[in-house]
């Protein structure tokens, strides 16, 4: 009986249920997107190419593990726990051996991957296809196989495939420079390969073995090993065989779909960030869907109060009324729910696209989809939608009938105790957040709790809406009187029609104060970063390469007489299970070059045995000069150290600095990011001595900031792209919310006209209404965002001086006004089309 009524209500009015409609579709769209994100991450496929011809393989183990044991009453309790590794890990080349001799095995391959850039015109290398060197030996794992010429033989021969030749213009015989991950060197292409299966992510280029080993620069190791079956041997006997031959040590056998993570390392990398990225937004996304639908159903609920006081009037219960609501509120979000979930589906996909096209994520990483992300966002919104309706109708269900009746028309001189309540406990909660957020001092930890912060304070302004809207009309009270009858009567608005005004007032506020944290977020820790760079660095040039590095030798050749030349090298390290940012720098002459600030020891005694570490880093682990350290190197190999400094700029320079050979000798990439150079010679006569290097380019310190502000504003943009979202569905809720805001007053508009007020006049009150909306909004939002980024800034840089932008700024209230403007202006105008005759003598 009570569905039969619910669906009779939306179908008679379906304009009242539109607004929440589309809030509903939006927030399914949504969570759509971000589960098909969330579960690429999980379940992603990542299809191997190099290895189709090998249908077992064996690699070293990518991570790092921490097994911990806890006695607790009488029980004991096993946690093992693994992270990945940054690097990639390399395999002993014994094991061979070991391979060979088990049961089923026909072929052991082994596999060499190594960096191998050519240095061919620009456009000829496919960005979307690195290059990596390889021993032709191993061409048999795809098969590659040569469709002319000859195999690469002698040390200066090289074998191209055929897609990156076709590219480039080469043929046998051509010469084809390659920086790898030694100096740069001209090799004679003796052939050119094709693949038997379609590689599409990656360009190969095949060396003679002597040559590849010499460039992998892992003696007596080898980065992974195919292994064929004898003939009869089907691939699920051969695993188990090789398992068993290789039980005792850390080798990990794969298989299938299991080869293309130990392929493709980045794909694998990327599946953590993408399950974090869309864990976080499809949280935040959650936490705004909440606030914006709760909102848009309590505007519905306040619009058919005098209905459902009348209900009341005539002996409806208070169960039959929730009843009656929770039903219609199902009904519009299950359809709400399918209609969001099916558009959320090329949303995602949309949004993946956009992930890889920036680098965030490799095209590696398929997307993937199944009904999971639909079920979820059909069921959030269906939960939503119930949980809205509730709290929504908590008012209406618990006064007396004839209290629900005076209500109808007059709305309450002031909100209800448990509402303001709830609100002072929002706003305590916020602060705490905020409280917490400025001693958090890593990126991970604080980022989540930032956008917390702002949807909790955010919602503090949601249930103190009718306060803070009382308060803005008492202080705009002179200037709108001193505006005209437009302001006079939208004064009376303000004071009057409180609570409908909150409805307005909190999606801008949440606009507002989310738009600025996410615009100025990123250029608070990035700028501090620069910062600290510049100030540490006291090189007179900077060497930087277009392309994946400075060779040592370009080093070497500036290191003449006085000058001071230090090469340094990024990667990142695990101590324990954390991850810390790092960097390998040259130990000679390192303080006429870089200077970190240091608080405690010497940079003089850095060497492969010893580490200089942040004052964050010291504090988590609580090290001092001569403490020991225990290290994981990026490519899981454990070392053990003695802190030799301790420096204040960790945020500049990372946390954990190490002498530049010990890094060098562990990462997969060892060519320097930069090199500082303090020297008496000019521009132009270094530029000179590195004239054999022409992807190397001597920059002044400045210049070579200019760049670094440039890669940062790339990353940055990856971020804007994963809450644009967000904000999108949030600018829709406000246009929504003020749209039903406005409609609704049709009657009221009439009257006003029937009293003598003229189109113009009534128009004038919305715009002014709108701006007071607006300047109200503003201040919420921007002294929400500005607690939030001056807490997350002391938290990140020590210094309570977040970088805001005032054009940004600006250009973030221009929008958001122009947005209420719009969405007032249009529905005003569309209900001042009515003559005011046959509006006031209408049945509402």
């Amino acid at each position: 009986m009570m569905l039969r009524y619910a669906l009779q209500s939306v179908r008679a009015r379906k304009g009242g249920f539109l607004g929440a409609f589309l809030a509903l579709m939006c927030a399914a769209a949504l969570i759509t997107a971000c589960g098909t994100l969330l579960e690429t991450g999980l379940r992603g496929t990542i299809r191997s190419e190099r290895y189709a011809a090998a249908p077992v393989v064996v690699s070293a183990d990518q991570n790092v593990h921490q097994t911990t044991v806890k006695h607790k009453k009488g029980k004991t309790k096993v946690k093992h726990k693994a992270k990945p590794l940054a690097e990639r890990a390399w395999l002993s080349g014994d094991l061979a051996a070991r391979l060979r001799q088990a049961p089923g095995v026909g072929r052991v391959i082994p596999e060499l991957t190594f960096l191998a850039q050519p240095l061919a015109p620009s456009g000829s290398v496919d960005k979307d296809r690195p290059a990596y060197g390889h021993a032709w030996e191993s061409a048999a794992l795809t098969p590659y196989t040569l469709i002319t010429g000859t195999a690469p033989k002698a040390d200066g021969d090289l074998v191209v495939d055929r897609h990156f030749a076709e590219r480039a213009h080469l043929k046998a015989g051509d010469r084809l420079t390659v920086q790898s991950t030694q100096s740069p060197r001209t090799y004679r292409i003796t052939g050119i390969a094709e693949p038997a299966a379609a590689v599409r992510h990656q360009t190969s280029l095949f060396f003679s073995t002597s040559e590849a080993r010499r460039l992998a620069a892992h003696p007596g190791q080898v980065t992974a090993f195919g292994v064929l079956p004898a003939e009869g041997t089907d691939t699920a006997a051969l695993k188990q065989s090789v398992a068993k031959a290789l039980h005792g040590t850390t080798a990990q056998v794969s298989a299938g779909d299991g080869r293309g993570p130990v392929e493709f390392l980045d794909a694998a990398a990327a599946r953590t960030k993408l399950v974090s990225m869309g864990g976080a937004m499809g949280g935040t996304s959650l936490l705004v869907a909440v606030l914006v639908v709760v909102g848009t159903f309590a505007l519905s609920v306040q619009q058919r109060h005098r209905e459902l006081a009348l209900l009341r009037a005539i002996a409806a219960t208070p169960g039959q009324i929730r009843a009656l609501l929770g039903r219609e509120a199902l009904i519009v979000g299950a359809a709400a729910g399918v209609t969001g979930a099916l558009a959320g589906l090329p949303l995602g996909s949309w949004l993946h696209s956009r992930f890889v096209a920036m680098g965030a994520v490799p095209a590696t990483l398929q997307h993937t989809v199944s009904v999971f992300p639909l079920f979820a966002a059909v069921a959030a919104t269906l939960l939503g939608a119930w949980a809205a309706a509730r709290i929504s109708s908590r008012r209406i269900t618990r006064i007396r009938p004839a209290e629900a009746l005076a209500e109808a028309r007059v709305e309450r001189t002031r909100p209800a105790w448990g509402r303001v309540l709830a609100g002072f406990a929002l706003l305590a909660g916020g602060a705490v957040l905020v409280a917490v957020l400025s001693v958090l001092r890593t990126e991970p930890a604080s980022t989540p709790v930032t956008f917390l912060a702002v949807v909790v304070l955010a919602s503090a302004v949601a249930l103190l809406g009718p306060l803070l809207v009382k308060a803005a009309a008492a202080v705009l009270a002179g200037p709108l009187r001193l505006s005209g009858p437009g302001g006079r009567l939208a004064r009376a608005n303000l004071r009057g029609n409180a609570a409908r005004m909150a409805s307005v007032v909190t999606p801008l506020t949440l606009l507002i104060g989310m738009t600025c944290t996410v615009l100025f977020v990123q250029p608070t820790l990035g700028d501090a970063a620069r910062a600290q760079a510049r100030e540490g660095i006291r090189a007179d040039w900077v060497l930087a390469a277009q392309g994946p590095g400075v060779p040592a030798e370009a080093a070497r050749q500036l290191r003449t007489g006085d000058d001071v030349v230090t090469e340094v090298v990024r990667t990142t390290v695990r101590v324990g299970l954390d991850k810390y940012a790092a960097q390998g720098v040259t130990p000679a002459g390192l303080t006429r070059t870089w200077d970190p600030d240091v608080t405690a020891g010497s940079l003089n005694g850095l060497k492969d045995s010893t580490v200089a570490v942040s004052e964050l880093a010291a504090d988590q682990l609580h090290l001092k000069p001569g403490s020991t350290l225990k290290v994981t190197l990026g490519d899981g190999t454990p070392v053990t150290l003695t802190v030799a400094a301790v420096y204040a700029k960790g945020l500049g320079f990372g946390d954990l600095t190490f002498a530049h050979d010990l890094v060098a000798r562990h990462v997969d990439n060892p060519l320097a990011n930069s090199v500082l150079v303090t020297t008496a010679r000019t521009q132009t006569q270094l530029a000179t001595t590195l004239r054999k290097f022409p992807a190397v380019h001597v920059l002044a310190p400045a210049a070579a900031d200019s760049i670094q502000a440039a890669r940062q504003q790339a990353n940055a943009e990856v971020n804007y792209l994963a809450m644009g979202l967000v904000l999108a569905f949030t600018a829709i809720a406000v246009v929504n919310t003020l749209a039903m805001s406005v409609s609704e007053r049709v009657r009221e508009f009439a009257m006003l006209r029937l009293a003598g007020a003229t189109r113009r006049q009534v128009l004038r009150m919305l715009r002014t209404e709108a701006v007071s909306v607006l300047l109200l909004a503003t201040a919420l939002g921007s002294g929400i965002a500005l607690a939030v980024l001056t807490a997350f800034s002391v938290g990140m840089t020590g210094s309570a001086a977040p970088a805001v932008t005032p054009l940004v700024y600006v250009t973030v209230i221009a929008v958001a006004g122009a947005l209420a403007l719009v969405a007032s202006a249009l529905p005003g105008r569309v209900a001042l089309q009515v003559r005011p005759v046959t509006v006031a003598t209408a049945k509402e």
